[in-house]
């Protein structure tokens, strides 16, 4: 007799994104024009250069009082990138369109044919028990409180997110939401935004399965005041020459932009599931892996903890060990983040 065949991790495994964001343009323009979008101006990043003071922590060795006087006779001397809204405006429009895919969890890539057969009846078995309508509407929802807006979205007196439902370049339907009325700390839609919530959720939804096209339009404003500072994403430039801009940001074709896998992070921040040993009140953190969150360099998800992807994909497709419901949302959501999962060499 032969002996059955053991089933193993794919050493190729690879995964497209089913959430697919364009970068998005920055512009600016007055709150009461919100419908008149032909009125509204490209932002531009311009450069400054300013003089700075020394503030940094000094080492034990430099903090005489002789040194200190000597550093601070040379000045901070700084060339920035820097994109405001003009003194005339103010309010931030950020632009952007988002295609909602089908066929999460079946692999782009995959060089064996019985893994890829299990993970395909491991995935048909969650969308018949749940469906994609829990993680749909965490997208929704994050795209109503305009969480993509990252720093723009703090301190503004007035967010207003419109979604638009595109199909055939046209609009078929639209949703506004108040974005400062919609949580950022929990998933719960409540309030007058709630039942558009649930609306918008079931065309993501309706995406996700397959079930129609899902092209989205989405534009945000966030009223600031004439004349402030606007947050593009910022250019990481690896190797500055002494003398180099300490600041670049991002722009395309002369208009600020956000990064389209900065707009993505945000829609994505749907993980609250992950193991909080601290008891500590963290709020959704995105949709990683190992669930890293890069600004407090810490992983929530520890592989010790077998709480990581990996750990739960494996003793789901090869042990049969179903995670509990939050982490089967969390492992289809990883798939629909998308990447290359192979097994290690």
């Amino acid at each position: 007799m032969t002996k059955p065949t053991v089933l193993k991790t794919a050493s190729v495994l690879a995964f497209e994104r089913k959430l697919d964001v364009s970068d998005a343009l920055l512009y600016a323009g007055n709150w009461d024009q919100r419908d008149q979008l032909d009125n509204w101006q490209p932002i531009n990043v311009r450069e400054k250069s300013v003089r700075g003071t020394i503030s940094n922590r000094l080492k034990a060795k430099d903090q005489d009082a002789a040194k200190l006087d000597a550093a601070i006779e040379n000045p901070n001397l700084q060339t920035v990138d820097v994109a405001t809204l003009p003194s005339d405006a103010d309010t931030l429009m950020v632009r952007f369109t988002l295609r909602v895919l089908a066929g999460a969890g079946t692999p782009s890539s995959c060089n064996d044919a019985d893994y890829q057969a299990k993970l395909k009846e491991v995935v048909d078995g969650y969308i018949a028990s749940h469906g994609f309508g829990e993680v749909a509407r965490r997208y929704a929802i994050n795209l109503a409180n305009g969480r993509f807006l990252w720093r723009n979205r703090f301190g503004a007196e007035q967010v207003e997110v419109h979604v638009r439902q595109l199909t055939q370049g046209t609009e078929a339907q639209r949703w506004t939401f108040d974005a400062l009325t919609c949580p950022t700390r929990n998933f719960s839609a409540e309030g007058n935004n709630a039942q558009q919530i649930e609306q918008l959720a079931q065309q993501v939804e309706q995406g996700l399965s397959g079930s129609s096209h899902a092209l989205l339009e989405v534009i945000a404003f966030a009223r600031m005041g004439a004349g402030q500072e606007v947050f593009p994403s910022q250019e990481l430039i690896l190797g500055r020459d002494k003398g180099s801009k300490s600041r670049t940001l991002y722009s395309v074709q002369d208009v600020a932009g956000i990064h389209s896998q900065k707009i993505g992070n945000a829609i994505r921040t749907i993980d609250t599931w992950y193991p909080d040993d601290e008891g500590k009140d963290l709020g959704p953190i995105a949709v990683e892996p190992y669930g890293s969150v890069t600004t407090q360099g810490k992983a929530y998800r520890q592989p010790k903890d077998k709480a990581d992807f990996y750990t739960l994909l494996d003793r789901w497709v090869l042990k049969d060990e179903q995670p509990d419901e939050g982490n089967q949302h969390f492992v289809i959501a990883t798939l629909i983040r998308g990447g290359v999962f192979g097994e290690a060499g």
